[in-house]
């Protein structure tokens, strides 16, 4: 479960942000469907989604594109070479901060474990690792590592509640380089709940992503997936019978040999196109005497086709209880289906096994007291200095029935574009 997400200093966050899906105990509604039991002493109840807006340039989608990097930091850092720049990008409009760290902290539970885990970098080094596991509701420092400037040496601490081969892994680990991603590459199981979290829990689909629609594909491939992403589908009224995937090949376009993809990606893409091929994907629909007929999903509305892409994550992530974080859900979406895909997170008997939302969306309709809790509703918008700042609508006391979406667009929570008059 995902209970909260920090960042600081990074593209156009300049102050720490922070993301919380801690249900505030003053908000009382929707508990039985937007709200989780955290199954931990102490902890509040947790939300099943949030929703963020705010206008366009705002910082939303660097909000995401933070998670993004930290993840794939973590699952990646072990295999950067000695000496590799980090690609990170601190916020650059301010002399204090173009040199200092980026940093990133992520609360969570796992195994019915909470672990508070973090780092902080520039492009040359990690400056600060650290990670604290509640298991018996107390906390326990399990490691820290820091680097001192003056001395140019890093200083480590380990707790006596973590095991293993410590000074292997700590010593393996590059200044570029995470602790938690080169232990768990020699083997720590330790640390595996931890990683695994991020691995297996974590999912960040931003805009233009084709990772959504070859998830759908992969899960084509079983009559029983296929089944299920046409139930999915048909559930919102996309009415299909049934879903056809041809593979085609195709010579290797020459863009792709001489772009700099990375060699190990390169290599994996001609292995496809080379072995699988192109996949055409085909819906079968009913003509006036009941016979099939197939149409190429490019003829479909793009309604269609971003559902068909999501279908996958979408399902994937109701089934194995995952965080899912999709920057841009409205893009060539109805408001009611986008209304539909929350409410699969909203519904008990289509998400039993805890999986969590949180979206960003230019699409004022979806804030509806109906659909949304007060502290479920966060916004976005820059300040004066150009720095994103992100704040929950719990922050203006909004009263109970209160029409969130007439006072938004009134500007009386912010977060909206400055629009000016081209006549004057």
């Amino acid at each position: 479960m995902f209970i909260e997400f920090n960042v600081t200093n990074f593209r156009s966050v300049k102050e720490t942000l922070t993301l919380s899906m801690a249900a505030s105990k003053y908000y009382q509604g929707l508990e039985e469907t937007n709200c989780l039991e955290s199954g931990l002493a102490g902890l509040p109840k947790l939300l099943r989604s949030g929703v963020i807006l705010g206008p366009n340039a705002g910082g939303k989608s660097n909000l995401f594109k933070g998670l993004k990097f930290m993840q794939t930091f973590i699952l990646t850092s072990h295999s950067l070479q000695e000496g590799k720049k980090i690609n990170v990008a601190p916020f650059a409009l301010a002399v204090d901060t173009k040199e200092a760290p980026c940093e990133f902290e992520m609360f969570f539970i796992q195994d019915q474990v909470r672990y508070q885990y973090g780092f902080a970098l520039n492009t040359f080094r990690v400056e600060r690792e650290w990670l604290l596991a509640y298991p018996e509701g107390k906390a326990q420092r399990w490691f820290e590592r820091s680097y001192d400037k003056k001395t140019d040496k890093e200083n480590w601490y380990f707790g006596s509640k973590f095991t293993g081969r410590k000074q292997l892994w700590q010593e393996a680990t590059r200044k570029n380089a995470l602790f938690l991603s080169t232990a768990i590459q020699l083997n720590n199981e330790q640390l595996k709940p931890v990683f695994n979290w991020f691995q297996q829990k974590l999912a960040v689909i931003l805009p233009g992503e084709a990772i959504n629609l070859q998830f759908t594909i992969d899960k084509c491939a079983l009559d029983e997936g296929k089944n299920r992403i046409m139930e999915f589908m048909n559930s919102a009224d996309i009415s299909i019978y049934g879903i056809d995937i041809e593979w085609k090949k195709i010579p290797v376009p020459p863009e792709i040999l001489s772009s700099d993809i990375p060699q190990e990606v390169k290599e994996k893409m001609v292995k496809n196109l080379q072995e699988k091929g192109v996949p055409l994907i085909y819906f079968q629909h009913r003509d006036s005497t009941n016979q099939p007929v197939l149409f190429p999903l490019s003829e479909e509305s793009g309604g269609t086709q971003k559902l068909f892409a999501f279908s996958g994550p979408w399902i994937d992530a109701l089934e194995r209880g995952r965080i899912l974080f999709v920057d841009e859900l409205d893009t060539s979406l109805h408001p009611l289906l986008m209304r539909f895909l929350v409410e699969n997170f909203h519904n008990e008997t289509t998400n039993r096994n805890n999986a969590q939302l949180v979206f960003t969306t230019h699409d004022t309709s979806i804030l509806d007291t109906d659909l949304f809790r007060r502290d479920q509703i966060w916004f976005v918008e820059k300040d004066r200095e150009n720095t994103t700042k992100l704040y929950p609508l719990s922050d203006f006391s909004p009263r109970k029935g209160e029409a969130f979406e007439k006072w938004y667009l009134k500007g009386r929570y912010g977060a909206l574009p400055l629009i000016r008059d081209l006549r004057a």
